[in-house]
């Protein structure tokens, strides 16, 4: 272990890091990819928060200001609101390579695992496989639908911060319906393989579903390549949009399959004769009252945004700064949590000391992190817009731990 005074100068030297496996390295410069002055948070100190909530770019908060100042003096018409909703069904379906008639809007993340089992028509002795990375929303679900159905709960336990396929195969059987993942855990961000999972799971007829919300904006997601059955997300951390509506992905060959579980005004298609009503059939059939339209025109600001940078490139520059970020924590003796050679821009940490003296720590280095587990672990997130100074000023201050 190297002493802290050997490591910052290590630090302020810069380090090079492989990303993707594919030779990218960590860029120098204070602006790689040239969007700092577009995110007024850089102002305010050292943000690695992102995993928590990911600060929107002016942009997408001017948009979501323009609307709710038209509220106030001349509201937008209806079919406008409905006209921005079909715009960002679009281009949240490039953003993953999907056709839009496979993307909803749901108002959650949750939302969209509820409407899943819904759909599942789940019974006694049916099995559901998640893992110990997963959000909570999951366990009280499928605990809630153990007592009241009599369905089993099984989950797959983490080692040294992974779970990998091999995990959840002693789990799945002939009565699995269903493998349900956060696609990148929010624990210590530990990107799951889920084209194995998918496989496994259609080996055994179940479906997989995955929490996409640390996912998508931050890790590629092509969904033509990976056979993931359905997938929902928030849009306030790495999509740079809001609150109030969250895509959901279903496959279209599913889609049948997938009814919904409340009915209202939008999901009609055409009104027939006597109140009989023609619905929707694509995955628009689960949008069925009015929506958050303010947090369309944030969501579009921010998916044109994220257009624009390219997914790949915000992708491989997170990478190059989180696995700095490991590599300095090993260097200064501190412990991960998340695995080495992970592909996302999140790492966790053991935190050695009382969590009132590291928060005072990193608050007088106006340092934004989160702490997890009780303050037992640190979790750090690195946006578009951070930038090797602030994987420098952190590990400085992480250095004050040990």
């Amino acid at each position: 272990m190297i002493n802290r005074r050997e490591f910052l100068e290590t630090a302020s030297a810069g380090l090079t890091v492989t990303a993707l496996g594919q030779g990218v390295q960590a860029q120098d410069g204070s602006d790689p990819l040239g969007v700092r002055d577009d995110f007024p948070v850089v102002e305010t100190g050292t943000y690695l928060n992102a995993p928590y909530i990911t600060p929107s770019p002016r942009t997408a908060t001017e948009a979501v200001s323009q609307f709710n100042n038209a509220k106030a003096r001349q509201p937008v018409p209806l079919g406008a609101m409905l006209e921005q909703k079909e715009s960002v069904r679009n281009r949240f379906a490039k953003l993953v390579n999907a056709s839009p008639q496979e993307i909803g809007f749901l108002s959650a993340t949750s939302d969209g695992e509820n409407t899943i089992a819904h759909a599942l028509d789940l019974k006694a002795g049916d099995n559901v496989v998640l893992d110990e990375l997963h959000f909570s929303t999951s366990y009280i679900l499928y605990r809630h639908l153990e007592q009241e159905l009599g369905i089993e709960l099984r989950i797959a336990k983490a080692v040294a911060g992974a779970v990998p396929v091999t995990a959840f195969e002693p789990l799945v059987d002939d009565r699995t319906r269903l493998i349900s993942v956060a696609w990148v855990a929010h624990q210590n961000g530990f990107l799951h393989d889920v084209d194995g999972l998918a496989d496994l799971a259609h080996s055994k007829g179940a479906y997989l579903y995955a929490d996409a919300i640390q996912a998508t904006g931050m890790v590629p997601i092509d969904v033509q390549q990976t056979p993931i059955d359905c997938f929902a997300s928030g849009t306030y951390k790495w999509l740079l949009g809001g609150y109030g509506i969250a895509p959901c992905f279903v496959r279209e060959s599913i889609l049948d399959r997938v009814p919904p579980d409340r009915r209202g005004f939008l999901q009609v298609k055409r009104e027939l004769p006597n109140y009989q009503y023609e619905f929707h059939t694509g995955a628009r059939k689960l949008e069925y009252a009015t929506p958050a339209f303010a947090a369309f025109y944030e969501l579009g600001a921010g998916l044109e945004y994220l257009e624009r940078i390219g997914i790949d490139r915000i992708h491989a520059h997170g990478v190059a700064l989180a696995q700095r970020v490991r590599q300095g924590l090993v260097e200064l003796g501190l412990r991960p949590v998340t695995p080495e050679g992970n592909q996302t821009a999140i790492v966790a940490f053991e935190n050695p000391i009382d969590s009132e003296v590291a928060t005072q720590l990193f608050d007088e280095a106006n340092i934004q992190l989160t702490f997890r587990e009780g303050g037992r672990q640190i979790r750090v997130g690195a946006a578009l817009f951070n930038t090797e100074s602030d994987i420098d000023i952190f590990l400085e201050t992480a250095a004050r731990l040990v």
